[in-house]
């Protein structure tokens, strides 16, 4: 076996982009998990790489003030959040320092003026998820949850803090009932989506359950007044245990009817925040009763639908058909009938697709975290006078915002965060 290196003594300067602080010893970075900025640690290296090296906390000689209790038992251990350990007003410092840095060294532009952060709750918040689901032959008993931090195996979670309710706590109970299956080693992975009307649980089956095994699940659905469903293979499989399954839906200001998804569908990961963030983008674009808009991945049409509210006329694309389809219905259902939505890959050449022929005043765009490169140049094409963008990913945005400046003319008027993943060190942006 290697000699396990000897602990050190080192002073945290700065957060990495994965929550981790650093430091330089011997003139070589250290990445630091536990650690945070100001703080004098003990820490013991884990993984030697050519231009950094890892490490983790042994001991805080020094905390910084702004150090806190973790509220969750397994933190430190599950790979689900990385800054629990961090007062929240300094984690969207964090956060909101990471998105300007990226902003000026990779596109090389600066904001006119920077946008207050946007938050909103920060434990039991987040309802979307995918779990991992194992039995573990030594321990003779199921795991469900996610990965340990930098490692394939499965955290032995009995709870979750930032899931919403009533996921959050049915971690344990959840891993009781697959172990209860005689289909026990053949559940893959547990999907979660908490709507604002009902809890969907997607469980990832490699075989069809036999009879008891059914009716344990139905009974599990009863008493805890979730939905259960079962997928086989890919999401054209996906069937409820107990049909008909109820439509989940989520509320937005102004849309009677909501917006209805399907449990494996993408929405923003946090529904509060996600109420929150729409007025605010809405309002940068200035729309007029007038004007015409654009909205690209649009989705299930979180953005489009309430923009549709305001202006004469937009049109939405997305890669997805299935979320397209659906965006269509939830126009329907809520009585709008100035939108229309399209089918398309955006990281192809879409340039000649017939939307992409007109001229728009407005665009909106929140592209997955690949960024909406390919694209802009039909952005462009199109004339908009305001262009906002919305991002999960610092570096692709500020790739991006930096190519809309120096190639296309625009001038990135402002910036900020959204905290749509507290505890986390993943980042929100928006920008104009």
């Amino acid at each position: 076996m290697k000699p396990q290196a000897a602990p050190e003594i080192a002073d945290i300067v700065s957060l990495d982009h994965e929550g981790r602080g650093v430091t330089r010893i011997g003139g070589k970075a250290v990445f630091v998990n536990g650690a945070l900025p100001g703080e004098t640690v003990r820490l013991q290296r884990t993984r030697k790489r050519r231009r950094h090296d890892e490490a983790v906390v042994i001991e805080v000689l020094k905390p910084a003030p702004d150090r806190v209790v973790p509220r969750c038992a397994h933190f430190g251990i599950c790979g689900g959040c990385s800054l629990q350990h961090l007062a929240h007003p300094a984690q969207l410092a964090a956060k909101a320092a990471i998105v300007a840095e990226e902003l000026a060294r990779i596109g090389g532009v600066e904001p006119g003026r920077w946008l207050p952060p946007l938050s909103g709750p920060v434990w039991s918040y987040r309802r979307r998820a995918r779990l991992g689901c194992k039995f573990v032959d030594k321990k003779e008993r199921v795991f469900v949850g996610f990965r340990e931090r930098g490692s394939p195996l499965l955290a032995d979670l009995r709870q979750c803090e930032v899931l919403a309710e009533p996921a959050g706590r049915l971690i344990a109970e959840l891993a009781t009932l697959v172990g209860g299956l005689e289909l026990r080693r053949r559940v893959a992975q547990i999907e979660v989506a908490v709507a604002d009307n009902v809890t969907a649980l997607v469980l990832r089956v490699l075989d069809a359950p036999p009879a008891a095994d059914l009716a344990t699940l139905r009974e599990f659905e009863q008493r805890h007044g979730v939905e259960l469903y079962l997928q086989s293979g890919g999401l054209d499989t996906v069937t409820p245990l107990s049909p008909p399954a109820t439509p989940l839906r989520y509320e937005l200001d102004g849309l009677a009817a909501g917006i209805e998804f399907a449990p494996t569908d993408f929405v923003q990961v946090n529904g509060e925040l996600n109420r929150r963030m729409i007025g605010p983008a809405l309002e940068l674009l200035e729309p007029g009763p007038g004007d015409t808009a654009l909205d690209l991945f649009c989705g299930l049409g979180n953005f489009s639908l309430p923009l549709a509210l305001k202006v004469a006329a937009v049109t939405g694309v997305e890669g997805d058909a299935a979320l397209v389809a659906r965006a269509r219905a939830n126009a329907g259902r809520n009585a709008i009938g100035n939108a229309e939505f399209h089918a398309a890959n955006l990281a192809a050449d879409v340039s000649q697709a017939p939307w992409a022929k007109g001229r728009y005043d407005l665009v909106l765009l929140d592209p997955p975290r690949v960024g909406a490169r390919e694209v802009l140049p039909v952005i462009a094409a199109c004339g908009p006078r305001r262009i906002v963008y919305v991002s999960c990913h610092a570096g692709t945005l500020a790739r991006d915002a930096g190519i809309l400046v120096q190639e296309h003319g625009y001038r990135l008027a402002a910036a900020g965060i959204m905290d749509m993943f507290p505890q986390t060190h993943h980042s929100e942006a928006i920008c104009l």
